[in-house]
């Protein structure tokens, strides 16, 4: 192995695969959904894990709800002002699934959309 291979052989992850910006907020945004969606399976059993799941969904809402409010976000002004109204949503609908015990499926099918858009791309 010559010194340029090992260079870059020293900056590779053996085994890890490259992930694009959308590919990790794909993964985040999986996590978080089926967390929520096999915590609501558990019935009351599951409650607490559901609460933890959707207080981390309203993280990662929040955080997408400050990057799209941000001056130097390159989305579109129609797409940056879709998310935040999903996020807004999700911040208001989130206490009425762990206060009152309405249905966890709105947050989960918002989350599978940007999920679907992030698989193809369409959120450039």
């Amino acid at each position: 192995m010559n010194a340029q291979s090992q260079a870059i052989a020293g900056y590779t992850s053996q085994g890890a695969p490259t992930r694009t910006n959308r590919g990790t907020e794909y993964e985040i945004f999986a996590k978080v959904t089926n967390a929520m969606r096999t915590a609501a399976t558990k019935g009351k059993q599951g409650f607490p894990a559901l609460a933890d799941a959707i207080h981390k969904n309203r993280n990662l809402w929040t955080l997408l709800a400050t990057d799209v409010a941000s001056s130097g976000n390159t989305l579109s002004q129609d797409l940056r002002a879709r998310i935040f109204y999903l996020a807004e949503f999700t911040q208001d609908y989130s206490p009425k699934v762990l206060k009152s015990g309405a249905s966890v499926a709105p947050l989960i099918e918002i989350n599978a959309a940007i999920m679907r858009g992030l698989a193809s791309g369409a959120a450039k």
